[in-house]
């Protein structure tokens, strides 16, 4: 079972309302529509998937790490390692 199992409902919500903004984004450069409001959408956009992934994120953490600490040291370090690994992808993009 995933951390994010109980709430997956919730996230395919989410995924679909984003994949219709990106496909309404896709519509409006093809009719091309001013360049700012175009950008204002990629923003709620980035912001959507942003909360997705923080949500994402603190499933895993308060789940998979959680039951690797409780398993064993090692089991724990490398859950924190991928949890590490993950946010600093995000700090990225």
């Amino acid at each position: 079972m995933r951390g994010y199992t109980g709430t997956k409902d919730d996230y395919l919500k989410r995924l679909r309302r984003v994949e219709g903004q990106v496909r309404g984004i896709a519509r409006m450069v093809e009719e091309d529509t001013y360049c700012i409001e175009v950008l204002t959408q990629v923003s709620a956009v980035t912001k959507a998937l942003q909360a997705v992934s923080l949500g994402l994120l603190e499933d895993h953490i308060g789940h998979c790490v959680v039951d690797a600490a409780a398993e064993s040291q090692e089991a724990k370090d490398v859950k924190v390692r991928e949890a590490a690994d993950a946010i600093a992808r995000l700090v990225r993009s």
